[in-house]
Order: structure tokens, then C-alpha cells, then sequence
């Protein structure tokens, strides 16, 4: 089924002060509604809006996770470099030295990983408050 074009033929024009040209565009800009007269045609006609609203701890939240994210990724391709490079090693002196080195590496995932523990733990505090 093919849904009809409804033809909008008709032109309205209201003249507004600059202050309630900013006033609906304020409310515009926090509808769904993506062209002002939309907006406008929903208001006039008393038709529902729905209308975006934002929480902050969760911008706030998402934020952080974001770079928690991009900090997993970063330490996942040096992991996966660390192997490729085992992978190539063949005598015995390599392997030890290897070992020597992927420890450093260890002791900065581990870090890495308890610092996203206690990110997540104030995030969670601030969340049950």
C-alpha cells in the first residue's frame, strides 16, 4: 500500500518578534520534529511532540565509557602485536628476553584494568545516589 502525498498548498505567515522567533526555535531545536514548520503545523494544530530530553549522568557516563573504550581497544592491539612478535621469535635467548619485556606490558594492562574497575565503581556510587 502506497501511502498518498498530501499537497500543502496553503501559506500561513505570521510575523513574530525576534524574541519569539528564539523562543520557538529553542523548543523546536529539543522536539523531534526535523523542519520548524513541522514543528509549528504540530503546535497549531494540537497534535503531540515528542520532545528530546537529556540526562546528564548519562552523558557524563557514556563519555567516560567512550574513552574506557578507546583505551581497551589501544592496549588489545599492542596484546595482539606482543603475540605476533612470540609467534616469530625461534631460539630460547629471544623467549627469555621476550618474557622480560611482555612483563612491563602486564603491569600496564593490569593498571589500565584496575583503573577502569575504579571508574566503574564511581560511576556506579554516583548512580545510586
Amino acid at each position: 500500500m502506497t501511502k498518498e502525498k498530501i499537497s500543502r498548498s496553503k501559506l500561513l505567515q505570521v510575523r513574530l518578534t525576534p524574541k519569539e522567533l528564539e523562543k520557538i526555535n529553542h523548543k523546536f531545536s529539543h522536539s523531534t520534529c526535523r523542519k520548524l514548520s513541522d514543528y509549528v503545523r504540530k503546535k497549531l494544530l494540537d497534535k503531540p511532540i515528542a520532545i528530546y530530553t537529556r540526562n546528564q549522568s548519562l552523558d557524563d557516563f557514556m563519555a567516560e565509557m567512550i574513552a574506557l573504550r578507546n583505551e581497551l581497544n589501544a592496549i588489545g592491539n599492542n596484546y595482539n602485536q606482543v603475540v605476533k612478535r612470540l609467534h616469530s621469535l625461534q631460539h630460547f635467548q629471544d623467549i627469555k628476553t621476550w618474557l622480560l619485556l611482555n612483563e612491563s606490558s602486564k603491569q600496564i594492562l593490569l593498571k589500565k584494568v584496575d583503573e577502569i574497575k575504579s571508574k566503574i565503581n564511581q560511576i556506579n556510587e554516583q548512580w545510586l545516589q
